[in-house]
């Protein structure tokens, strides 16, 4: 059918093309008349093809908190509606947005920012430094995913210079700097993040929850203008985003791994390499604690250690990224596989049974009765794993990984839950979590002590005080190398770590490729190394995109 009307625009096209051929050779003393309706269809179609200012996207979530960054809004890629005080380029270098300069003192404890004197937000007031403090102050004081614990003070010293004092030395603050959308202190408040007002390249229009998200382009942007006047964020589910694809109802859908060996005409696959993992989360503690509010916490197989490595080394990752993922990804063993700082001597064997029967043996857990479930005295090797119910990826991956592991003599219950029940289990039950983030503090969220039970933040309660400590001299280094080396410690130091070697609080799956169905026509520009969060990070460069 696309062929179909593809040549039938071609036909259009080509008799146009000869009238107008005709219309031209017949009396060049038309130039001052008005246009022809033919010259007009022409112009259309050019137009169409060449200067088309309207875009569709299908993503596969919206922020439940809203477009709001001092709740977490904008941390997986742009913030679209607000600008940061630095970002990224596509190369991952750290350049200035709102930033002119920066300077860091000695001691680390103070960073002073220089910010553009020419920022006003959509609604015509002016950016100042005042607006960069209250940002951060409400940053600081809404308990959520931002964290800015190491933030003591921040003050506006002129009215576009800022100074931020830290609590101790913190080599990763520069990231929040770059992931923290700044908002304007007289249009900020309840209700914010259901309608934005910001300084970034793009305004809000509309937001229908669950259904759809309308912006248009800011003229008042003080970067590069998009090339596109307004853009619609569709929330579709995935097999109806791939539908809206094949019916040619977007110019570009998310979709799972899962279908990117899929034909849709006029759309190209783009499988874009990302450190967006997949893996099980396991409860490190025994049964028989709670968390602070009250939900409980810990289980009695996933505390041991043994039943952590050995499935950690009987998974047959690479059998997971051909199965489930139809090639799209690659095995994972860490958070942070890549990255600057990562240890790569956190690689496994894996798909080993002979080793993870060996760890079990030592483990002493026993082959006692018929069913073929290993037991430990009293303990049965059973314990459910939870993952998204309306996530295809995740529950294939956690149906295969219980066939995997289940000769073992381990038997993983898959569970699909909504969020809000997982929620209340993620202490005690396994969980399909996805993570995957261009900073470490991503890793050091998942893993230190000081975050068990914070939010999402390491709820199986894991805990080393070794672990600790490398984090902490990381997070205190005078710079970035010094820094990963102690990130790299904390993951395997050659006799503890939070790798599948050490203590194992995790099995890390898969690092999942983002696969989109695209346009054609549709050039979405040099993609980053994309974050977690799959739909929204591809938009990070949105004001390059064009159509060809």
């Amino acid at each position: 059918m696309q062929t179909s009307r593809v040549y039938k625009m071609i036909c259009m096209f080509l008799v146009i093309a000869v009238v107008v051929a005709a219309i031209v050779g017949c009396g060049k003393s038309s130039q001052t008349s008005q246009p022809s309706e033919q010259e007009n269809q022409q112009e259309n179609i050019q137009t169409e093809n060449t200067q088309k200012d309207e875009l569709v996207l299908a993503v596969r979530s919206e922020p439940d908190d809203g477009f709001d960054p001092t709740t977490g809004w904008g941390r997986y890629g742009s913030p679209l509606f607000q600008s940061t005080l630095l970002t990224f380029d596509d190369e991952l270098n750290v350049v200035n947005d709102l930033a002119v300069n920066y300077l860091i003192s000695e001691d680390g404890l103070t960073w002073t920012v220089e910010i553009r004197d020419d920022v006003v937000f959509s609604d015509g007031v002016p950016l100042t430094a005042q607006d960069v403090v209250y940002t951060f102050e409400t940053a600081k004081s809404s308990g959520s995913v931002v964290d800015l614990n190491v933030l003591e003070s921040i003050e506006a010293v002129s009215d576009y210079t800022i100074e931020f004092t830290l609590e101790r030395t913190h080599s990763a603050f520069i990231d929040i700097l770059i992931t923290l959308g700044i908002v304007p202190k007289h249009a900020h408040g309840s209700g914010y993040g259901e309608h934005p007002v910001g300084s970034g390249p793009f305004t809000f229009v509309q937001w229908d929850k669950g259904q759809q998200l309308i912006i248009e382009r800011n003229p008042k942007y003080y970067g590069k203008q998009p090339n596109f006047r307004k853009i619609t964020f569709l929330y579709l589910d995935e097999n109806t985003a791939l539908a809206a694809a094949k019916a040619g109802q977007v110019d570009l859908a998310a979709v799972p791994a899962a279908f990117g060996l899929q034909i849709v005409n006029n759309m190209r696959v783009e499988a874009l390499q990302s450190v967006d993992n997949r893996g099980i989360l396991f409860p490190f503690v025994p049964a028989g604690q709670t968390s602070a509010d009250g939900l409980p916490v810990g289980n009695d197989v996933t505390a041991d250690l043994a039943i952590r490595q050995a499935i950690n080394v009987g998974i047959n990752r690479a059998a997971l990224v051909e199965g489930v993922l139809e090639g799209f990804g690659t095995p994972a063993y860490t958070v942070a596989d890549g990255l600057p700082w990562w240890n790569s001597d956190t690689v496994i064997e894996d798909a080993d049974f002979e080793a993870a029967k060996a760890i079990l043996r030592d483990g002493g857990w026993e082959e006692t009765a018929a069913d073929g479930i290993l037991r430990k005295g009293d303990i049965k090797a059973e314990f459910r794993l939870v993952y998204p119910i309306s996530d295809n990826t995740r529950q294939s991956l956690a149906l295969a990984v219980a066939d995997l592991i289940r000769p073992l003599g381990i038997n993983i219950i898959p569970e699909g839950k909504s969020w809000d029940d997982i929620g209340r289990i993620k202490h005690s039950d396994a969980v399909l979590f996805g993570w995957g983030a261009h900073t470490p503090l991503e890793m050091y969220h998942l893993h230190s002590s000081e975050m068990a039970g914070s939010g999402w933040f390491n709820s199986g309660f894991y805990s080393n005080p070794q672990v600790d400590e490398y984090m902490a001299k990381a997070l205190a280094a005078g710079t970035v190398e010094e820094a990963n080396q102690y990130w790299q410690k904390a993951q395997w130091d050659g006799s503890t770590g939070i790798s599948a070697k050490g203590d194992a609080p995790w099995a890390w799956l898969v690092n999942l490729d983002h696969v989109y169905f695209v346009h054609e026509q549709l050039d979405i520009g040099n993609q980053r190394v994309q974050p977690h969060g799959h739909g929204w990070p591809v938009t990070a460069n949105i004001v390059d995109w064009q159509w060809k």
